[in-house]
């Protein structure tokens, strides 16, 4: 059975598909112009992908440009806060083998899966009219399954694990794995486990967003935490 790709909230039934996808963005703008929101957020997406998306990131990326290369080709361009920029090649990252920060952090997303759902519903039922609550980016009242719950920057999801990583002096080549059912890979050690489930815990600054805009990140780099952030909440 064939694997499919997941980036951000959107899930690819092959590379191809993929490549596609981020090729039809980029060709859908002229050189010099600065993409839109939800093209944005996918782009992000991608970027989340990379094991090195802390220095990618640096002080937070403002926008995303379409660049000229040599021969009148098009690359996207990162664009950080302090005006430094960088070519962003979706090719390369999709087409990349997947590494071995990839695999820890897919495995982290599945440690914190619950502790996800319980914060939506309990969003909804806090605030819910008529079935719906308002994203937190647009202020559009959506159902339930319009809407995810995500990070916002500076402490992305990807972030986050790096943190750990970096905290933990983890040999990521070491760390082992259980699949249950076809699953996602989980990691094997409970206390590994648990010791990332609490400090994401403490961590994570959390939007409740419509799911094609996965937080709007761009200007929010320097944004400390805020009144409106969602926290996971204590074990009952």
């Amino acid at each position: 059975m064939r694997e499919t790709i997941k980036i951000g909230s959107k899930e690819f039934v092959s590379k191809k598909e993929a490549l596609n996808h981020y090729k039809a963005i980029l060709n859908s703008y002229d050189f010099g112009e600065t993409v839109k929101k939800d093209d944005f957020s996918d782009i992000m997406d991608l970027l989340e992908t990379h094991p090195k998306v802390t220095e990618k990131i640096g002080v937070g990326i403002n926008m995303v440009k379409i660049a000229r290369l040599k021969y009148n080709t098009k690359s996207f361009e990162l664009v950080r806060g302090d005006g430094s920029t960088e070519y962003f090649s979706y090719t390369k990252r999709i087409n990349a083998p997947k590494s071995d920060f990839t695999r820890f952090r897919e495995a982290c997303r599945q440690v914190i899966q619950e502790d996800m759902r319980k914060v939506k519903i309990d969003y909804f039922e806090k605030y819910s009219s008529m079935g719906k609550v308002k994203c937190q980016e647009t202020g559009e009242s959506l159902r339930y399954e319009e809407l995810n719950i995500d990070h916002r920057q500076p402490n992305t999801f990807s972030v986050i694990v790096d943190r750990f990583i970096e905290l933990k002096n983890l040999k990521l080549n070491e760390i082992e794995y259980i699949q249950i059912d076809g699953a996602p890979n989980e990691l094997k050690d409970k206390n590994l486990k648990e010791e990332f489930r609490l400090y994401h815990k403490n961590k994570a600054n959390l939007r409740i967003v419509k799911k094609q805009l996965n937080l709007g990140r761009s200007f929010q780099a320097k944004i400390g935490r805020q009144n409106k952030d969602l926290k996971i909440l204590e074990d009952e």
